[in-house]
């Protein structure tokens, strides 16, 4: 029969209560002020609530919504199809291509998005009768395409940088493996190097999607309207500042949203590998 010492040895022990200290003390309170200001914000849009604004201004923001997300889904895809060639560049063993893709990847990653917009919209005009004379005067005094291009061209820098160190992250020892059965460097490339290259890529890929949805918002200074742009419109005319939370808010459901679908698809590509 099992003794009251016995039953106290089998018995784990109780945890220890962690001391109260400064640190516990200061990020307590830092949780409650970030509670309360969002308390405060939710309450504020709900309390203002304007069925005649929403009807008038509401289906405007929803529109620019579908702009910014135009805006970054064909820019993604140009700045990918740019970044192959950059990144290439970037690899290359003749010093004058590699100095030209290290040039432009220099200049569009160490300048502002916001500088290198104003360049193309505002600089192209400087050049107007020289792109009439050309037949391109038509693109560059649209800013939803100055806004494109320049969005293209500033992550296709971004891009070329991410896939460039993708690949040579991949051992060398595939490559000779490769080499040693006979298989041509492009072959290498296309089903050894690449598809472990674009695993490696993926979460640094799904970053740069994020920081260009946030980044579109800038499109809005060169008279685009997209959800920053038509949030800007609608508070010019009523002076309600909840209408810049909305906004916020709706560029966080963009962020939450795709950061999920990446996490699934990660999971999903990267399933056979051990974790």
């Amino acid at each position: 029969m099992a003794t009251d010492t016995d039953l106290d040895i089998l018995l784990p022990p109780l945890p220890r209560r962690k001391p109260i200290n400064l640190a516990r003390m200061a990020g307590t309170l830092f949780v409650g002020l970030w509670i309360a200001l969002a308390v405060g914000i939710l309450w504020s849009v709900v309390s203002s609530y304007d069925p005649d604004f929403v009807a008038r201004y509401v289906p405007r923001i929803l529109g620019g919504l579908l702009v910014t997300i135009q805006l970054v889904v064909i820019s993604m895809v140009i700045g990918a199809v740019l970044a192959i060639p950059l990144t290439f560049g970037r690899l290359s063993q003749n010093r004058i291509i590699k100095a030209l893709a290290f040039g432009y990847v220099y200049f569009f990653r160490g300048t502002p998005l916001l500088a290198q917009i104003f360049l193309i919209y505002y600089g192209a005009g400087q050049f107007r009768h020289g792109l009439e004379s050309v037949g391109l005067w038509w693109f560059f005094r649209e800013a939803y395409f100055c806004a494109i291009l320049s969005f293209s061209m500033n992550t296709a820098a971004y891009q070329a940088e991410i896939l460039k160190g993708a690949i040579l992250n991949v051992p060398k020892g595939q490559t000779e493996a490769a080499m040693s059965m006979g298989l041509s460097k492009f072959h290498t490339f296309r089903m050894i190097i690449l598809p472990q290259a674009l695993i490696t890529a993926l979460r640094p890929f799904g970053n740069e999607i994020i920081l260009m949805i946030k980044g579109s918002a800038i499109a809005s200074v060169i008279t685009v309207f997209d959800l920053m742009g038509e949030t800007r419109l609608a508070f010019s005319r009523s002076f309600d500042f909840n209408v810049y939370l909305w906004a916020a808010f709706l560029y966080l459901i963009i962020v939450e949203t795709l950061r999920q679908v990446w996490d699934r698809l990660e999971k999903r590509i990267t399933r056979h590998l051990v974790r």
